[in-house]
């Protein structure tokens, strides 16, 4: 699980707070990225930020469900 994010973005806070929760609850990892470490990123995800990626796939972005992510994480979608 992966949180691409940028410093200073609300959403992104409110996302990592939902995305510490449920990994917490489940007992799994997240990362974070900053959107800005690679131009690639930026290119893809500048405008979708937060970005969440679940299996190195694209998951959500802006607002993060936590329903909606601990069904993708345990195999429910």
């Amino acid at each position: 699980m992966t949180l691409i994010s940028r410093p200073g973005c609300h959403l992104c806070d409110d996302a990592r707070a939902i995305i510490a929760t449920v990994t917490a609850e489940l007992g799994e990892a997240f990362e974070e990225v900053d959107v800005r470490s690679d131009p690639g990123l930026v290119e893809q995800y500048a405008e979708m930020i937060p970005v969440t990626l679940v299996d190195g796939r694209r998951h959500d972005y802006w607002r993060v469900s936590p329903d909606r992510l601990r069904n993708a994480l345990t195999g429910g979608l």
